[in-house]
């Protein structure tokens, strides 16, 4: 086989990457790991992070290629025979992109891991797709979730401003000392409206004129295409999915009366749970419940949010700040958490006194510059995270501040 095109076609690819810096995963990447794939919503820049480790490391070597299998020269071609010919060709390491647009995909790297001597470097869109088949897979393969940009990314990306991660229990125990360091760099509100309603994607740094028709692209990408692909939901139920989508994108932060809201969007309650269940594996939507709980669909989410306020702000104006305020709060607590394993989860829960209880110890309200403690006062380790303040006091800490978790 002629490999000649695709290393034309990589070293193009390599000298058009434009992002001077790297999303937070590439550095808990266990990158000498044999098979690796790295999942997330599309445009979270799955793609220019693996291009970035393969410029690092094989720029002027052949030893390593990458490709993406919506390449047409796939629909006729096996991946694994591909694989099994470019290891022959002197290859060591096989960076594949877009795993989710090729049937069958599992079978392919299994095969390729236990036939071959290459390292696999995989990236998908397709959550939905993706963990159909991901549990075959398990034994083989190490799988890392890439999250939407956190409030620290967007300043590192869009103004070049460099602040490490801070851990949660860093923020808790020494927030006054931490803000106060970081207001000596930035002045946090000049920044954190625009991230709320469009910083949460890499595309902001080139296509900020048409970032809400992406992000609408995104969504019907998802339920048009990835939905119906798994589930082998009609069409004529993609309507009624969409209508699901704008109502949580709308209200106050989602308590589901799942009887009403099954009616409301004209389906049953078994099935509305499903939607629920395939919208959260797509992120287009987070779900917290009250006791920590397995993956599977759950007959009720005790809450619903959007995914992020960027999805909330592109489907509709009308958004409430109470929700946009928890959207965010909860986002940057789940991203932070993804890649961690354990075995009860309980990074972040629904608290009868407060809004969330977060690692199963820490009692958080969430709320405007004025909100006060009357609800958990008499709670240990309980603190107000509140929208508006620079700098906090005592058991008051700013919401901004939570965006640099990651």
């Amino acid at each position: 086989m002629d490999f000649a095109p695709l290393f034309e076609a990589q070293r193009r690819l390599l000298g058009n990457l434009k992002f001077r810096h790297k999303r937070y995963l590439y550095d808990l990447i266990g990158w000498d790991s044999r098979a690796i794939l790295i999942v997330g919503q599309r445009g979270v820049g799955k793609t220019s992070l693996m291009l970035q480790y393969l410029k690092e490391n094989y720029a002027k070597s052949q030893k390593a290629l990458y490709i993406s299998v919506d390449n047409p020269f796939f629909k006729n071609s096996s991946l694994y025979e591909f694989a099994c010919d470019f290891e022959k060709f002197g290859g060591e390491a096989l960076f594949i992109d877009e795993i989710h647009k090729l049937n069958d995909w599992a079978s392919h790297i299994k095969s390729i891991y236990d036939t071959t001597n290459l390292k696999i470097v995989i990236s998908g869109s397709s959550m939905i797709q993706i963990s159909a088949q991901e549990a075959d897979l398990s034994r083989r393969v190490r799988l890392y979730r890439l999250a939407n940009l956190s409030f620290r990314e967007y300043l590192l990306f869009t103004e070049n401003i460099v602040i490490e991660p801070i851990g949660m229990e860093e923020i808790f125990d020494n927030h006054v000392e931490i803000s106060f360091d970081i207001l000596d760099k930035i002045k946090p509100f000049v920044y954190f409206d625009d991230y709320l309603a469009s910083g949460c994607y890499p595309f902001v740094l080139d296509r900020k004129g048409d970032y809400n028709h992406l992000l609408v692209n995104i969504i019907n990408q998802i339920v048009e295409v990835d939905l119906p692909y798994v589930t082998h939901i009609s069409f004529t139920q993609i309507d009624k999915i969409k209508k699901l989508i704008y109502l949580i994108s709308t209200s106050v932060p989602l308590s589901p009366n799942i009887s009403k809201l099954s009616q409301a969007v004209e389906v049953s309650r078994p099935t509305l749970s499903e939607y629920l269940h395939y919208l959260e594996l797509g992120s287009l939507i987070n779900s917290v419940n009250y006791q920590a709980r397995g993956y599977g669909v759950v007959s009720k989410p005790d809450k619903i949010f959007m995914y992020n306020t960027n999805l909330m702000k592109a489907i509709s104006s009308n958004t409430d700040i109470g929700a946009v305020r928890e959207t965010f709060f909860v986002n940057q607590i789940k991203s932070a958490y993804y890649n961690e394993s354990r075995l009860i989860d309980e990074t972040i829960l629904l608290s009868k006194s407060g809004d969330f209880r977060l690692l199963g110890e820490y009692i958080v309200e969430i709320g405007g510059k004025k909100k006060g403690f009357e609800q958990i006062k008499d709670l240990k380790k309980s603190f107000v995270v509140a929208d508006g303040i620079e700098v906090g006091t005592k058991n008051r800490i700013p919401l901004w501040l939570f965006g640099f978790l990651y």
